[in-house]
């Protein structure tokens, strides 16, 4: 099984407003790097689709190291979150139902798929990577579309 980093990020524009995800993909020195916007979302929505379209972007069964800003994904995994929703019908402890089902649902899909470890990093920190998906989710708030590019590490460090 390959192994591969997953950087992340997702920006609102208002919170909800226009939005952008991102992610990068890493691996045996190779870059891909795809982004998205949607006109009326919230943070925690792109935030979910950074870390999904990246997934998605994989063809295959892959190890995947998720770097992400964002405690309510991370946690919704490594906190048992997901196990304590989808036990209790997709309702939070306080009995409201969960935001995002459909999202959380295509990512709890994806995570069948691949062996998947996380790690938060703080937003706005000088994380290179992390730093890199936050201007690519603004970028795409600002041109309301997406790009998906491949690079290498090398090139991206010139």
């Amino acid at each position: 099984m390959s192994a591969v980093h997953l950087y992340t990020d997702g920006a609102c524009s208002g919170n909800p407003g226009p939005g952008g995800w991102a992610s990068v993909l890493v691996a045996n020195n190779q870059v891909r790097m795809v982004s998205g916007y949607e006109a009326a979302t919230t943070n925690n929505r792109m935030e979910l689709l950074g870390v999904i379209q990246g997934l998605e972007a994989l063809k295959r069964p892959t190890q995947v190291h998720i770097v992400t800003d964002s405690t309510y994904v991370k946690n919704a995994f490594t906190e048992g979150w997901l196990e304590g929703w989808q036990r209790n019908g997709w309702k939070t402890s306080s009995k409201e139902p969960v935001k995002n089902q459909d999202l959380w649902l295509r990512l709890c899909h994806l995570q069948r798929m691949h062996v998947l470890t996380w790690e938060w990093v703080k937003g706005h920190s000088g994380h290179t990577m992390n730093d890199l998906c936050d201007k690519l989710a603004r970028a795409a708030i600002q041109e309301k579309k997406g790009r998906d590019e491949r690079t290498t590490l090398e090139e991206l460090s010139q």
